[in-house]
């Protein structure tokens, strides 16, 4: 019917004189007020709309990887639609796009832009879900490719890939019913971690112990994530938990960081208390880890950031699950180090550097705790029970000289009664 969307600029400065802000809203009109340039272009995709599960790491990712690809000569282009975010003021990016992080808004300012590719690796899991939109319709991914993304999020072509790398892994199989999960269990034993695919924060995750949890688990998922494929893990009770993040340029990974979760498994990671580096964990164990995430993030072609999960058990390690975007860790290993590693990824995103180019510093000297910080006194009758759904709306960082801190202290003891139960 031709009708197309236009752009029209936000008055910044309320009509008292011209506003210059290169800040944009999408309607249907006949007039475009967004000049495009011809300069190459670069977008970055926001988180959209904050929820539980997602946070400041996500905005602090995207303002830092604006402000890297700017130092690459590349105009930039955010597109998100909070207001409470970074990335969103009008003078972080070259051009603000105020609108849905939705596919139909987004493919109509990638025509009108014609950049050289887009960002998805910033904005959570929300931007990344539009990768395989952008693959389809031939727009280039900037960074790790959409095969090896999918990858991350297909469990079953994801544990093919951990089995020629000889990785340990916990038992799990995908299902689409009710019947399916229940014929599934009998191989795979209880307790059963049930998750959806491609969620954020532990959305709809729980631990189920037999049959009838099992069953009505999953039909709640399918009802509100209708055609959405079930990943049904063996839970290793009792394990330790543990992540690290890297950054890779496709060849060649370093190791940001390694954090050791105080709680054991079953709760979600954004909920724990995370330390960097690890108090407990073995150097038999450490090894492995770092193997190991050397390993994934090569073999998957990485080029940016991935975060990988593991659960720890009888000196073992297995692999949860990886993340090839920036994690919630992120923020936080950077803040804690001193070092800009987003703007190190965003770079070899980019292909303008590789991982050689970097000297690596971190001011390393004690310890960081990831704190999680939970609302639960706004909302008085939310379940306070922590688990693998995510439930914290924020996080602090505490650092401590050494593990005689009271408050480590005192989570510690903590887990230990716990693993001797």
């Amino acid at each position: 019917m031709d009708i197309h969307r236009v752009y029209k600029l936000v008055d910044t400065c309320a009509a008292e004189f011209e506003a210059k802000t290169p800040y944009y809203y999408s309607t249907f009109e006949t007039e475009n007020e967004s000049i495009v340039s011809d300069k190459k272009k670069i977008i970055i995709l926001g988180s959209g709309p904050n929820r539980i599960g997602q946070g400041i790491e996500f905005d602090y990712s995207c303002v830092h990887g604006v402000l890297a690809a700017k130092e690459c000569g590349y105009e930039t282009i955010m597109i998100n639609c909070n207001p409470e975010t970074v990335s969103t003021d009008f003078d972080i990016a070259d051009k603000l796009y105020f609108e849905p992080v939705f596919w139909e808004h987004i493919y109509d300012i990638i025509q009108h832009e014609n950049p050289v590719g887009v960002i998805v690796q910033l904005g959570g899991q929300t931007a990344l879900k539009l990768a395989e939109k952008l693959d389809k319709y031939g727009i280039h991914i900037i960074g790790t490719s959409y095969k090896s993304l999918d990858l991350a999020e297909d469990r079953g072509s994801f544990s093919n890939l951990l089995r020629e790398l000889k990785i340990p892994y916990p038992k799990f199989g995908v299902i689409e019913d009710a019947y399916q999960a229940v014929e599934l269990s009998k191989d795979l034993g209880f307790p059963l971690l049930v998750r959806p695919s491609y969620v954020l924060g532990g959305q709809g995750m729980k631990i189920v112990i037999n049959e009838q949890e099992l069953e009505t688990h999953v039909v709640n998922i399918l009802k509100d994530i209708p055609g959405n494929k079930v990943l049904l893990d063996h839970f290793l009770d009792r394990a330790i938990e543990a992540e690290s993040d890297a950054i890779c340029d496709g060849e060649d990974a370093y190791i940001i960081g390694i954090m050791e979760h105080i709680e054991p498994a079953g709760i979600h990671s954004g909920d724990s208390n995370a330390v960097l580096p690890p108090f407990d964990l073995s150097e038999n164990v450490i090894k492995q880890i770092e193997d190991i995430t050397k390993k994934i993030a090569l073999a998957m072609e990485v080029k940016g950031l991935i975060n990988i999960q593991f659960a720890i058990k009888d000196e073992v390690v297995y692999v949860i699950e990886a993340n090839p975007r920036a994690s919630r860790t992120v923020p936080f290993i950077a803040k804690a180090y001193d070092e800009p590693y987003v703007n190190y990824a965003t770079k070899l995103m980019l292909g303008d550097k590789k991982l050689s180019d970097f000297t690596f510093n971190p001011k390393k000297g004690g310890y960081a705790i990831k704190l999680p910080v939970f609302s639960f006194d706004k909302f008085k009758d939310v379940n306070k029970e922590l688990g693998p759904e995510m439930k914290s709306t924020g996080e602090a960082i505490y650092f401590i000289d050494d593990l005689q801190d009271e408050v480590f202290t005192k989570l510690y003891d903590e887990r230990n009664l716990y693993l001797s139960r």
